[in-house]
């Protein structure tokens, strides 16, 4: 076969140079990407509950939402995690399967599971490629010797009211996450004492500030060819507004939480920090990819 390649080389060399030329044509037309999609078999399911610890999560939300997701076909692993106002349950599935599908079969079968507390919020789930990994991380950081004091702990809600969403909206990117600092938070310290002169609980309180915290709709009024939406605006917009609700009423005596309690704006517990050169900062982590969420 040499022999023959050597005689005719033209032809050979003719040959090479055409196999050439479309490899190098198609190598030019192959879609290049950073980071390459890859095959999703990994679903998570998160849930939130505000103010709730690692045990009461583990006790009213993992258990049971764990119970009926062993049922979900071709599952591999399940991998379960609590931390404070959060519940993250991460399912493996073989390559193959498919996702749209799957993700039905977790959405069903997490319908099954009892009832949360009146503040849990709705399981979260969805399937995240290998693309949507964070590639790019920003600092946020106070100027040098931080000449307006800022409180970088207290810093974490600006970034996600603000710095969050912006980011979010970029072309590629499915989601934004924020590493560092902590929440703001409305504390309410309850004087024992007071409670048990004005007969009540703490129970009383946490059903008067939640019936207290909501906007209602009213239903509509038609007049002529007006038609105008009735709505009662309930929600708390000030310490104030909080200070002054009522917790009990007999007859003309009134009972505002402001009798019962002290209220100040403070912050969660800090359960992450981020340092650089012996400063604390944010970190914004700007994750790309499309993640099919239910």
């Amino acid at each position: 076969m040499i022999e023959a390649l050597i005689r005719h080389k033209h032809v050979t060399i003719v040959a090479v140079l055409i196999l050439s030329l479309l490899g190098i044509a198609a190598a030019l037309k192959i879609p290049v990407q950073m980071i390459p999609d890859l095959e999703v078999r990994t679903i998570s399911v998160q849930t939130t509950w505000p103010g709730a610890t690692p045990q009461d999560i583990e006790k009213e939300i993992l258990i049971e939402q764990e119970e009926y997701l062993r049922t979900v076909p071709n599952l591999q692993r399940m991998e379960s995690s609590a931390s404070n106002g959060q519940a993250s349950i991460e399912l493996d599935f073989p390559f193959g399967i498919d996702v749209t599908e799957t993700l039905i079969l977790v959405n069903n079968a997490l319908s099954q599971a009892p009832n949360y507390s009146g503040n849990v919020g709705q399981p979260r789930i969805f399937a995240a490629s290998f693309s949507s990994n964070s590639f790019m991380y920003f600092r946020v950081a106070p100027l040098p010797d931080n000449p307006k004091n800022i409180d970088m702990v207290r810093m974490r809600d600006y970034i996600e009211d603000n710095v969050r969403p912006r980011m979010s909206s970029v072309a590629g990117v499915s989601q934004v996450e924020v590493s560092g600092g902590a929440q703001r938070q409305v504390r309410i310290q309850l004087n024992r004492q007071a409670l048990a002169n004005h007969n009540l609980t703490v129970a009383d309180v946490q059903l008067a500030l939640q019936r207290r915290n909501t906007d209602t709709s009213a239903g509509e009024l038609a007049q002529n060819k007006r038609r105008y939406l009735l709505r009662t605006v309930g929600r708390y917009d000030s310490l104030e507004q909080m200070q002054n609700t009522i917790i009990k009423r007999d007859g003309d005596h009134i009972v505002r939480l402001n009798d019962i309690a002290e209220i100040d704006l403070d912050h969660f517990e800090t359960n992450s920090e981020s340092w650089f050169k012996d400063e604390q900062y944010l970190i914004p982590l700007y994750p790309k990819g499309n993640d099919r969420l239910v």
